[in-house]
């Protein structure tokens, strides 16, 4: 073996003493392996005095002619468990003695004579008492488990050399791999997990993948469809064996990311006349005439059965692409602009907003009262003339201008939004189909086509139940504009990439609907096959480092028709795109309304009964007069939100409490003046008194 392979060897192969390691190692690397470098396993004995003491003793027996290896040391004290078992079984009254077995004679026929073979009769007390063995031997603990598998097995690996051979380290049955020798308790860390320094076959110490494809002169037969249309995609060059297109691009560029070289040759897969079979491209794959697929495959599951996929290196799904008609106007046209959802809400807000304005204004606004058919009149007039911005009555109420303002702005949103619409499908071609997607042609009984070699057939009368009198078969893009231009097929389920092409030079067609399946391509291998993996992880990094996308950019990437669509949506304008507007006013509308009859109540609570007396005096709401019979009656809530709030109510009782202010103001100056009178009065009197002599009258 040389670099890139691996070895390790059997039980009878991992022998090496450690007494005559270099005889023994000659003769391990000759015996055939052809590799100078081989990694094993040997079973790990610890070293201990009586270990070293025995082997000491065993070099002055054999005078150091006989190796003495692990398994020596294990047949050591496998004759010392047996003994001390022999012996516990003679303690507890057994005896040593054999029987001829019932079922041996059936077998005593031959050179083998095992009739005459017995059975020791203590041999089920003896194996109890060798499974209950705790002791300590030349390998170390000796004990059992209760399936008779050995406790804590370990053992030591050996990375054997031409020149000798070194321990990389140790494997544990509670801690794996280390480099850290077994003891007990366990001394388990993550640290320690891990080999030292291992050479490979090859003199290298890189780890091997543990397999290379040889050098023989034995190349990969790598099976390529050879195709009539999209031939972007895959093609054979004028008439020769070499192929090239955008899968091949793809597959030359993954190979330069492996590690490794990659000798291949590419074998093209049909007749040249008419796309292969891709079901069968991959089962010449499976059953090993071909090493592998490479073209524009696409993984499905019935695929994923038999061969192992790559990466997905582009993704592709089935559609369905169908002829354009010009769509002529109609006398209903205006209406186009709107779904018939978006018509009844806006109306119903038109309505909504003209109820809520006049609860507003009924109170405190004139143009809102009169006759209940006039203020339906004005309910109706007011709401949809806001659509034009043509409303004549005043809003008086803070409450009602809030309302108003907001509806308004949400109006003329509207109508722009409208006017833009109305004048887009007017003034610009209109292209439509009857066909809005699969569903289309699952109800319906229209032929559709689908390509040649394509999963599509099966998809659609497996997994669709379409019937196969209905599926056309069509070989290139152009059968495929022949076919929709004369209606042979109603329309054409393809995967993704084929469609894209097409549509770039056919701009009469175009996509309707979703995708339907979700899939991609990939390159097929045989299952288990590593190069799955590798060629995997080298599209990923294509895709990654942008060199896929400049690959797509040299073979795909044409001009895209401007009237091509990719899901037939209607170009009307819908409820998703106002409701946030229609939510704001809604919200404005409950806020004023709340406020309002908060407002109202709390007036409503406070009246008094001269109150309700004024007010059955006077005229009502709705024109007419009616007298109250008492003057303690109390109006019912509504009746008082229905009545004109009068302003000069309000005034009287301020009046009135002016003038008795005022009252008491001059009550008390009359007051002051006839006390200033009186003290004149006596200031005249005392004077005249104190002048007696003095005929004339003193004034001041």
């Amino acid at each position: 073996m040389s670099k890139d392979y691996c070895a390790n060897s059997s039980s009878k192969t991992s022998v090496v003493s450690r007494s005559k390691p270099c005889t023994e190692l000659r003769s391990f690397v000759s015996s055939g392996l052809g590799s100078k470098e081989v990694l094993t396993l040997r079973p790990h004995t610890p070293d201990s005095q009586r270990k070293r003491a025995f082997i000491s003793r065993w070099k002055k027996l054999s005078n150091g002619t006989i190796g003495l290896n692990p398994y020596g040391l294990y047949a050591y004290d496998t004759v010392w468990i047996i003994a001390h078992a022999v012996n516990l079984l003679l303690d507890q009254g057994g005896t040593i003695s054999f029987s001829k077995h019932t079922s041996i004679p059936r077998y005593g026929g031959g050179i083998m004579n095992l009739s005459a073979l017995s059975i020791f009769n203590g041999g089920q007390q003896l194996l109890e008492n060798i499974l209950q063995t705790n002791t300590t031997g030349l390998t170390g603990p000796l004990a059992f488990h209760s399936d008779r598998s050995p406790v804590n097995p370990s053992y030591d690996i050996i990375n054997i050399m031409e020149n000798g051979y070194q321990q990389v380290g140790y494997w544990y049955n509670n801690s794996g791999l280390s480099v850290v020798p077994p003891k007990t308790p366990c001394n388990w860390s993550s640290s320690n997990q891990h080999l030292g320094v291992v050479v490979w076959p090859g003199g290298t110490t890189d780890k091997p993948r543990g397999w290379v494809f040889s050098n023989n002169g034995k190349q990969l037969r790598i099976g390529v469809p050879d195709r009539v249309g999209y031939r972007a995609f895959v093609s054979r060059q004028n008439g020769t064996d070499v192929v090239k297109g955008y899968c091949i691009d793809i597959f030359l560029a993954a190979i330069k990311l492996l590690p490794y070289a990659l000798p291949h040759r590419f074998e093209l897969f049909g007749d040249g006349h008419k796309n292969p079979s891709y079901d069968e491209l991959v089962n010449m794959v499976a059953s090993g005439k071909f090493d592998a697929a490479v073209g524009d495959i696409a993984i499905v599951a019935n695929r994923t059965k038999t061969v192992d996929f790559t990466q997905p290196f582009i993704e592709s799904g089935l559609v369905v692409v169908a002829p354009l008609r010009r769509s002529n106007s109609r006398a209903w046209a205006f209406m186009q602009p709107f779904s018939p959802l978006m018509w009844g809400i806006t109306a119903a807000f038109f309505l909504i907003v003209g109820s809520v304005l006049w609860i507003l204004e009924h109170r405190i606004n004139d143009e809102f009262r009169g006759p209940p058919r006039k203020q339906i009149g004005t309910i109706l007039w007011f709401s949809f003339s806001t659509m034009f911005f043509a409303h004549r009555e005043n809003t008086v109420s803070l409450l009602g201008r809030m309302v108003l303002i907001i509806w308004l702005f949400i109006v003329l949103i509207i109508n722009s939004s409208y006017t833009a619409s109305l004048t887009s499908m007017l003034t610009i071609q209109q292209l439509s189909s009857p066909i809005t997607g699969i569903d289309t042609l699952i109800s319906s009984t229209e032929s559709i086509g689908f390509q040649v070699g394509s999963f599509a057939q099966n998809y659609l009368i497996e997994e669709l139940n379409i019937p196969n009198s209905r599926l056309v078969p069509l070989g290139s893009p152009e059968e495929y504009a022949r076919a929709l231009k004369n209606k042979t097929v109603a329309a054409v389920v393809d995967e993704g990439p084929y469609i894209e092409l097409f549509l770039s030079d056919n701009c009469m067609f175009s996509i309707r609907g979703p995708e339907f399946t979700k899939s991609g391509w990939g390159f097929a291998f045989p299952r288990d096959s590593p190069l799955a993996i590798d060629m995997s992880t080298a599209i990923l990094t294509l895709s990654e480092n942008g060199e896929l996308q400049q690959i797509h950019k040299k073979w795909l990437s044409k001009k895209a028709c401007a009237s091509q669509t990719s899901d037939g949506v209607s170009d009307q304008l819908q409820l998703q795109s106002f409701w946030g507007l229609f939510l704001i006013c809604g919200t404005a509308c409950v806020i004023a309304l709340v406020i309002h009859f908060s407002l109202a109540f709390r007036q409503y609570l406070r009246r008094s009964p001269e109150d309700d007396y004024q007010s059955d005096l006077e005229p009502s709401g709705h024109g007419s007069t009616s007298y109250g019979t008492t003057a303690t009656r109390r109006l019912t809530f509504l009746s008082f939100i229905d009545e004109k709030k009068d302003q000069s109510k309000d005034n009287k009782s301020k009046r009135k409490r002016e003038e008795i202010a005022s009252s008491n103001r001059n009550g008390k100056e009359d007051e002051s003046r006839d006390v200033s009178t009186s003290k004149r009065v006596q200031m005249n009197n005392s004077e005249i008194l104190h002048n007696p002599d003095n005929e004339t009258w003193l004034t001041r």
